[in-house]
């Protein structure tokens, strides 16, 4: 299985401990945690796959700093529980999570973008967005 670099956008640092921990026990590499767009950016040339909040701690700067990592060719999972509050869809976005999360929901979208199987464990909880990257309007994966 390929792997991919990964970091984690999220302002709550038990959630983003809890990803972490998650997907490091699933094999994979965590390059940081990012509370804000700062910290974002300067990780982004380590990262191939960013899990972003949509709400951080600048505000609801999730969107935008998902669509600056996308510039740079990083694959967007978005984690929320508003997932009417993704304006824009960042180009690369594979799809949102809904907050509370599964676990397995993680370790299926690291798999996913790594190896665009979605034929995985848990694919289920990870909605995509349609062929429109301008609209967040998301259909079920079947698993």
């Amino acid at each position: 299985m390929t792997q991919l670099p990964i970091l984690v956008v999220e302002d709550e640092f038990l959630i983003a401990l809890n990803i972490e921990w998650v997907l490091t026990c699933a094999r994979h590499r965590v390059v940081a945690l990012a509370a804000a767009r700062s910290e974002a950016l300067a990780f982004a040339d380590e990262a191939k796959l960013a899990f972003v909040d949509l709400n951080l701690s600048d505000g609801l700067t999730g969107p935008s700093i998902a669509c600056d990592l996308a510039e740079r060719g990083i694959t967007i999972v978005y984690l929320t529980a508003n997932p009417e509050q993704i304006d824009p869809v960042a180009s690369t976005a594979l799809g949102y999570i809904c907050k509370p999360f599964d676990e397995r929901a993680l370790v299926a979208a690291a798999s996913i973008a790594a190896n665009g199987d979605f034929n995985v464990p848990g694919a289920a909880a990870i909605s995509r967005f349609g062929t429109d990257a301008r609209s967040a309007t998301a259909f079920r994966l079947q698993a």
